[in-house]
């Protein structure tokens, strides 16, 4: 299925790419003023294939499991009800990811992928559990290689039934004990950073605990020597199974024709995974925010895709996807709703990058 699913993905459509550039230099404002806002307006008329999109639907998967690794200081606290908590939150719509998800009209989904917990049915909330939890990469692989690749089939099912529904733009999301510790190594694994450069380090940690989050990668890394040309390998050994259910989403809107939108540390690392596997991806991913892990920014350099909001939040959840869907929405609206210079009867530039670009004829058809 893997296979097959990334041999759909098709490249951008570049012409429908041209057609909207006509457009965004002919819109009522100095030339690239709108950088970002264009760029993403551009980005989408390629993955739709249709130079001026208008309202897109959306939709946000949040992917859930926990991992073994928690066992370990400094997560031997964790508490396991918390995140069934999360869960019914997210059930009855009281989360911060229901809020944004309505203020962007998106749908939303929470796949339990292998929450080490039973969680019962629940509105909003899919059962696709494939253990409970990982293993500790302490001592050895998270997952098997077939859990690994059936974790990703499954993302590619749900990213194809959501499409089949209607949806044009997957927003990812996460939720799980410990998921920092198996992205970061993942991270270090590809990047040319220094492990001190890539974990997150607040203001409220001491030095003490961010050493200890430094020895359990560097261990992790070296118990399991995982082979960085086969990202399966590095996923099976390091990573959850909500990290291969979201390369499995990533892989599977890329081939169905949808946008992409990241949130944080753990969407951004299944997105590096998932453009190892299928170099073409990389065109329909679009950042959202930074939040405070480093190991995030080193993940999006190395895919060598933009961030746009610097919001200090690290909320999870598909957060950072949904506002970075109100970005998108922006986009779009510069795009439809404003007026060329043609239609607004102003002049054009005579001088300048404008006058090689900007033409009155162009109008509202």
């Amino acid at each position: 299925m893997m296979q097959d699913t990334i041999s759909l993905i098709k490249p951008l459509d570049t012409i429908a790419m041209k057609k909207c550039q006509i457009r965004l230099d002919n819109l009522t404002k100095p030339l690239n003023s709108l950088y970002s806002f264009e760029h993403l307006a551009r980005q989408l008329s390629g993955i739709t294939y249709n130079p001026r999109p208008r309202s897109l639907k959306k939709s946000i998967i949040i992917m859930a499991a926990d991992h073994g690794v928690a066992a370990e200081e400094p997560y031997a606290f964790s508490k396991q009800e918390v995140i069934l908590q999360r869960i019914h939150n997210i059930s009855r719509g009281g989360a911060a990811v229901n809020v944004f998800a309505d203020h962007v009209a998106a749908d939303l989904l929470l796949v339990d992928m292998g929450i080490a917990a039973n969680v019962p049915s629940l509105p909003l909330v899919r059962n696709e559990k494939i253990a409970y939890g990982t293993k500790n990469i302490n001592h050895g692989p998270a997952m098997t290689r077939e859990e690994a690749i059936k974790a990703i089939e499954i993302g590619i099912r749900v990213a194809s039934e959501t499409i089949k529904k209607g949806s044009q733009v997957l927003g990812l999301g996460e939720m799980g004990v410990a998921n920092a510790i198996s992205s970061t190594a993942i991270i270090a694994c590809y990047s040319q950073h220094p492990l001190t450069d890539l974990v997150g380090k607040t203001a409220d940690s001491s030095s003490d605990l961010f050493d200890k989050k430094i020895s359990l990668i560097r261990h992790a890394i070296t118990v399991n020597t995982p082979n960085i040309h086969d990202p399966i390998d590095v996923l099976s050994k390091l990573g959850g199974f909500e990290t291969a259910g979201l390369v499995g989403i990533i892989l599977g809107a890329a081939s169905g024709g949808a946008a992409i939108v990241l949130d944080g540390l753990v969407t951004s690392t299944a997105a590096l995974l998932a453009v190892k596997l299928a170099p073409q991806v990389k065109d329909y991913l679009i950042g959202s925010h930074f939040p405070p892990e480093p190991a995030h920014k080193a993940s999006l350099d190395l895919i060598g895709i933009p961030a746009y909001l610097h919001l200090n939040i690290s909320s999870g959840e598909g957060v950072g996807a949904a506002l970075g869907m109100s970005l998108l929405n922006a986009s779009l609206h510069v795009l439809n709703d404003m007026k060329t210079f043609g239609d607004a009867e102003v002049p054009v530039a005579h001088d300048g990058p404008g006058a090689l670009k900007q033409d009155k004829s162009v109008k509202d058809e």
